[in-house]
């Protein structure tokens, strides 16, 4: 019987990222390239969408602490992700680090959980860009997209005093495709593009941290802790929105539930690690790029929270006229008078914000599949590369059908905690990774190496294991229950067709084509 906990070497993974296959992918990407995708995909749906959600679900105006526990969290799986990107810069992330550590078994788990971070949070996202297109066509006083047009079958409303069905979410479909298209383009045109989209976002976000504290109402921050029999939220009517009873709903309880929330916010930096061999020097970018991407994020997302919270009361947010997709803009227009434009400019923001994190969660899932399809887990179609852009473009293509079907017919409500499920699990084996690669090889030279991680004392690993475990925790138990069966569908599919397709298993090495020799050694000599 085949060992399902066989490890890759090492050496054959330093050996592909040096001279051999996967070094196909071009090397165009340095420190600045790399922060901007970071910040590209961390803000977008969890900053503008989640932070209204959190507080009025779980941690009220203590939703700053509910980002500084998710930011400890990413913190600690962040130092270890920069020590494994600076070590193997392989693409592949989270999945490729642990097939040298915990072996092939392992490491098909967290490529499998990772389809629920980058897949479905694309497709989570491209339906909240859905909803901001909308809002935007009406700002500027246009015809918003039919309700038809822009929601899933499953979905229905009353508009006008009319019932409405879904057919097909046609804007967030056609989002899927143009970026799918843009990354087979290329990744330098999609970083530069990720960039000024980045500096127009993040602008934005700071003027409204900038105006936004001009109308703080302190009283809106006490008290900053909820007491944890608070009572029952209610909307404008007076009926009860939402009952306080679970453990993780208000107190400190409701800061790690809150932060289980916002943890969705942080999702992206690790997406960084996926693009290590597409970095000029991933020694010491690869580091920059995740940590640095990482600590701009923290810095702005405890300001916006702070100033939003204190603009509009909590509990307000808990009215989904008030809250959710809205709430930012609500916020502005409600509490923040003759600055109504900059409602406008933060939906834009917001549009803007949803492109970026799409374009990178596509090119890092695109990424995790090619480095699972050269191994044989997935099929090779994944890891072909266009004879002219050098990208992986069937890669690409797969995610546009399968990422756009989710966003044109599944509401996008069914995603969002899955993919922070996803998220912390690849973040909990990552951390793990290092404690035992460090007793396992610790002679192996490390360009960058995470603090209090020593054999003996790995501190900084445990916290990162333990913090987000707690995070997973905290998930509501409808989340647990359908990331489960995901998990136990991707066992099957693992014992059907990746242990029986699996190169390990068979003993073969993977051999570089002509085209991929070239791609890589061409730009590598250059950058030399």
């Amino acid at each position: 019987m085949a060992n399902i906990f066989a490890k890759k070497p090492l050496a054959q993974l330093l050996g592909e990222a040096n001279s051999s296959g996967e070094g196909s992918l071009k090397r165009t990407l340095g420190a600045g390239n790399l922060v901007a995708l970071g910040v590209g995909a961390i803000i977008g749906a969890g900053l503008f969408v989640r932070t209204a959600a959190a507080a009025a679900q779980a941690s009220g105006p203590g939703v700053t602490l509910a980002f500084i526990v998710a930011a400890i969290g990413c913190a600690f799986a962040g130092l270890c992700y920069a020590e494994f990107a600076a070590m193997i810069p392989i693409a592949g992330s989270a999945y490729t680090y642990a097939y040298t550590t915990m072996g092939e078994f392992v490491a098909w788990v967290i490529g499998w959980a990772l389809i629920m971070e980058y897949a479905l949070g694309a497709a989570t996202v491209s339906i909240a860009w859905s909803e901001y297109l909308n809002k935007l066509l009406e700002a500027f006083h246009m015809s918003p997209i039919s309700y038809e047009l822009s929601h899933s079958p499953f979905e229905s409303a009353a508009v006008d005093g009319v019932m409405h069905s879904g057919i097909i979410n046609l804007p967030a479909l056609l989002v899927i495709v143009a970026l799918s298209l843009l990354l087979i383009k290329g990744t330098q045109e999609s970083a530069l593009f990720n960039a000024v989209v980045v500096f127009l976002k993040v602008a934005i976000v700071l003027v409204f941290i900038a105006v936004g504290w001009q109308f703080i109402n302190p009283s809106n921050h006490e008290p900053y802790l909820i007491p944890e029999n608070a009572e029952p939220v209610k909307n404008a009517a007076g009926a009860v929105v939402r009952e306080y009873t679970a453990w993780n709903k208000h107190g400190w309880g409701g800061i790690l539930g809150g932060a289980a929330i916002v943890f969705f916010a942080f999702i992206g930096f690790d997406a960084v690690s996926t693009a290590a061999q597409e970095a000029k020097n991933p020694k010491r970018d690869m580091p920059i790029g995740i940590l640095g991407s990482l600590a701009v994020c923290t810095v702005l997302y405890i300001l916006f929270g702070h100033v939003l919270t204190g603009v509009a009361n909590w509990r307000e947010f808990a009215d989904p006229a008030k809250g959710g997709e809205a709430s930012v803009t609500y916020a502005i227009k409600a509490h923040m008078p003759g600055y109504e434009w900059l409602g406008t400019a933060v939906t834009m923001a917001i549009l803007l914000g949803f492109s970026s994190v799409i374009l990178v969660m596509l090119m890092g899932q695109s990424r995790v599949f090619f480095s699972m399809a050269k191994d044989g887990l997935m099929p090779r179609a994944f890891s072909e590369l266009h004879p002219k852009f050098h990208t992986p473009y069937k890669s690409n293509l797969a995610l546009l059908v399968f990422v756009g079907a989710f966003a044109a017919f599944v509401p996008g409500s069914l995603a969002g905690d899955l993919t922070s499920f996803g998220t912390l699990l690849a973040f909990v084996l990552v951390s793990a990774g290092v404690w035992i690669m460090r007793k396992s090889d610790p002679a192996q030279p490390r360009p960058f190496r995470a603090p209090l991680s020593s054999p003996s004392f790995p501190l900084v690993p445990i916290l990162g294991m333990l913090v987000c475990l707690g995070m997973i925790v905290a998930l509501d138990a409808f989340t647990l229950k359908v990331a489960l069966g995901w998990m136990l569908l991707g066992f099957i599919v693992y014992f059907i067709y990746g242990k029986k397709n699996s190169k390990l298993q068979q003993g073969i090495v993977v051999v570089p084509t002509e085209m991929e020799e070239q791609a890589f050694i061409e730009p590598d000599r250059k950058n030399a």
